[in-house]
């Protein structure tokens, strides 16, 4: 494996570095010519197990990384993001030397997921952010020690984001979960059932953060503060309760990127791109595995990974990688099943709340409006830095509408990115 700068072309390209991203790339390593993983990320592991080698904890991730070493045809190239996609196979990056065109033979996107972030009062006071955001935060170094932190929203990442504030020396002053007692029981007596291996992860989890308060059935309503966070008010059960804390981290669940998918126009269906029983999605040459086509972890995402590079090279699934994926879509399943978002975190954002954060658009301002199109025509919603990933995702939720369209450039990039398009430049949208 050599990690240098990106070649002008490659037999198969590989988007992301994630569990899945590798699994593919060591998978298809075997009888592939060439095979270039690009992230946008300073270092492999995706959101999963981010931050490189040296801060992995999970014994997959070095197993994985160290036989990928042996694989010479193997590029790894990072802080590459993914701009347009000017012609037949082949994408327009945005690197720190600049922009380059790449162009591949074979595709397999490992993009990951975002996380779902619902407007609610102070949401947007300094110290408040997602759940896994905190995580990724800490595992870059974010100093926590003595700072005390609230975690809430719903499912098991917020046992995992509390056990790593911990361990980098925080002070976690309540778990905050809005899934009743019943609910959880259920969960719990799924898992004793027919997926042991998480149960025992879980209660692992328990043990270590047997000195927290977990409150379930509880939101939190407010964040207070003027220049910073400096407490929130949460709901419990009929009680009303206030907190002080420094950090919130709210974790509400997953949302698959599909940017990549429908540059391409993958068929996408229930918000993740649709694939076949390799992996194959509905553009040729196009395989997808991980969180793209489906919340899942990174059991789903290895064994995804796998089959979609073996699937890239023309080799058949291994039997053991079809049963580790079947097992971990039913534990998908399971979770979507157990922590969907629920309803009555629509009632939370109020009128003067501001949704859109980027350009300052109020809920009150969207309710005039009826669909996306119209409220970003009238308000700039959507029109800001995050290109509406973000309060897009939380109008569909809050108000029934459809997902924002997208167009080239995917991301925000520099002029001389776009300028690099040279004759085509005009098929790209401003």
């Amino acid at each position: 494996m050599v990690s240098a700068i990106l070649p002008f072309s490659t037999d198969i390209l590989i988007i992301g570095a994630g569990p899945a991203g590798l699994a593919a790339a060591l998978a298809a390593a075997e009888l592939s010519s060439t095979v270039t993983v690009i992230d946008e990320n300073p270092a492999p592991g995706g959101q999963i197990w981010r931050g490189g080698p040296a801060t992995w904890r999970d014994q997959r991730a070095h197993d994985l990384w160290q036989a990928l070493a042996n694989c010479l045809n193997v590029r790894m190239v990072y802080g590459v993001r993914i701009v347009a996609a000017p012609a037949e196979k082949e994408f327009l990056l945005e690197t720190a030397g600049g922009a380059q065109k790449l162009s591949w033979n074979k595709l397999i996107i490992c993009s990951g997921a975002r996380e779902l972030l619902l407007p609610f009062p102070g949401w947007t006071l300094p110290g408040v952010t997602g759940a896994g955001g905190l995580q990724a935060l800490i595992k870059g170094g974010m100093p926590v020690e003595g700072k005390r932190v609230a975690v809430a929203g719903s499912g098991p990442l917020l046992l995992a984001v509390a056990e790593t504030v911990i361990r980098a020396g925080g002070q976690v002053v309540s778990i905050i979960e809005t899934k009743s007692s019943k609910n959880l029981r259920q969960f719990f007596w799924a898992l004793l059932k027919s997926h042991r291996g998480k149960l025992l992860q879980a209660l692992k989890l328990f043990w270590q953060l047997k000195f927290v308060h977990y409150r379930h059935d509880a939101r939190v309503v407010k964040a207070h503060g003027e220049q910073r966070l400096l407490g929130i008010s949460l709901q419990h059960g009929d009680k009303k309760i206030d907190l002080s804390c420094d950090l919130l981290a709210c974790g509400l669940g997953l949302l698959p990127n599909l940017e990549i998918g429908t540059l391409l126009g993958c068929q996408i269906r229930d918000g993740s791109i649709v694939v076949d029983a390799n992996q194959a999605s509905t553009r040729a040459d196009v395989w997808v595995a991980g969180e793209a086509c489906g919340i899942g972890g990174v059991d789903k995402a290895l064994a995804e990974g796998h089959i979609a590079g073996l699937a890239a090279i023309g080799q058949a699934a291994e039997q053991d990688d079809l049963a580790r994926r079947t097992h971990a879509r039913q534990f998908a399943d399971l979770l979507k099943q157990s922590f969907a978002t629920d309803d009555s975190l629509r009632k939370l954002c109020k009128s003067d709340t501001l949704v859109c954060r980027c350009e300052d658009v109020s809920a009150r301002q969207l309710r005039e409006h009826d669909d996306w199109r119209t409220a970003k025509l009238m308000t700039r919603a959507g029109m800001g830095a995050c290109q509406g990933r973000i309060c897009g995702a939380a109008c569909q939720f809050m108000f029934g509408w459809e997902a924002p369209g997208l167009r080239q450039p995917v991301f925000p990039t520099k002029t001389s990115t776009l300028a690099a398009l040279g004759g085509v430049a005009g098929n790209v949208e401003e």
